[in-house]
């Protein structure tokens, strides 16, 4: 298991925030924010970091 903590500014809290990401082989990642279904995700300096994290 990879534990990741990324830190930015959260448009939907309107505030910083720290977000936790676990990842595990064979399973789908754990996210402490809703990555996913977020509506600023295009725009999110955390999603980004999440995403390029992802993708590695």
């Amino acid at each position: 298991m990879e534990e990741k903590i990324f830190t930015g500014y959260c448009r939907c809290l309107d505030q910083s925030r720290m977000v936790t990401v676990e990842t595990e082989a064979g399973q789908p990642p754990e996210i402490d924010c809703d990555y996913f279904l977020c509506v600023h995700r295009m725009q999110c300096p955390i999603a980004e970091q999440i995403t390029d994290f992802l993708e590695k």
